[in-house]
């Protein structure tokens, strides 16, 4: 009689161990010296998410290991593309902890140069953290890139940068930048917490420029970086706005005050429900309805 000869799946228990480890923190840290090389190992043959969950393990607690294979995964145009960029996104919180990064780091300074879009795009991300100010004029460089998903990647990561003599050069190239890298560059300005007056004044510009594409996006971000009452007149304006979109703000952001601080302009506000648009009849409603 045959005996029915059972295969040995080493890869099937490799990912049944990583996930062991995945799921329970404590045995992690018990088996440290252990789960490492198993998690890397693992890298080789996990899927998306069992990937995504190995990195940020190893980015949390074995950084000197997991630089190495991270950049290996960035780099790879056969590894998925999300994979890629999850990569380089962990490098960039990772590389701030390397004992020796000066090696990485050139090597991503080079990545900025390479013909490939998205390893530039990647490699800008991962130089993106605070303090290295050595990646600056590389990333300023990129601002320049002829692919828009480089440009908008360069933006976030100089913003990472955290170093607020960026500021005054984003405001510069806001001005002659194409459409799409001008709203990526309004979205990060807020993140400068020491020029929050600043940038309430280009997103004041932004509003007042009727035919400016980017009118409510900076409205959306003014209340980010100002609050509501020191900029009553403008969201007063804007509740007549041509656009429907920006009046529904305006109505939304007002709805923050006090009754007693909306009464001067309660007749703006009744205005509001002969709006041809529901939803900026149903603002002005909750405005009015308000105790």
């Amino acid at each position: 009689m045959n005996e029915k000869i059972i295969p040995f799946q080493p890869q099937k228990r490799l990912l049944e161990q990583s996930r062991c480890y995945i799921d329970d923190l404590a045995l992690f840290l018990n088996e440290r010296e252990l789960a490492v090389p198993i998690l890397l190992k693992s890298l080789r043959h996990a899927d998306r998410q069992l990937k995504q969950r190995i990195i940020l393990l190893l980015g949390g607690f074995a950084k000197q290991e997991i630089a190495g294979p991270l950049y290996e995964m960035m780099t790879d145009p056969t590894e998925d593309e999300l994979v890629r960029h999850d990569a380089s996104i962990q490098l960039s919180v990772t590389m701030p902890f390397l004992k020796q990064p000066q090696g990485l780091i050139d090597r991503l300074v080079q990545d900025l140069k390479g013909r490939d879009s998205e390893l530039r795009t990647n490699a800008a991300f991962a130089l993106g953290w605070k303090g290295n100010s050595q990646a600056a004029i590389p990333l300023i460089e990129l601002l320049y890139d002829p692919d828009s998903q480089v440009q908008q990647a360069a933006v976030n990561a100089l913003v990472n940068l955290q170093d607020d003599r960026i500021f005054g050069l984003l405001l510069e190239r806001f001005d002659h930048a194409d459409l799409e890298q001008r709203r990526s560059i309004l979205y990060n300005l807020w993140r400068f917490g020491a020029k929050h007056a600043e940038t309430a004044k280009v997103y004041l510009r932004c509003i007042a420029r009727k035919d400016d594409e980017l009118r409510f996006d900076a409205l959306v971000l003014l209340g980010l970086v100002s609050n509501v009452r020191d900029h009553l007149t403008v969201y007063r304006k804007c509740m007549s706005d041509t656009e429907p979109r920006i009046r529904e703000l305006a109505f939304r952001e007002l709805a923050v005050l006090a009754p007693r601080e909306l009464e001067p302009f309660r007749g703006e506000i009744e205005a509001g429900l002969n709006d041809p648009e529901m939803i900026v009849k149903r603002a002005a409603i909750e405005i009015l309805t308000k105790k």
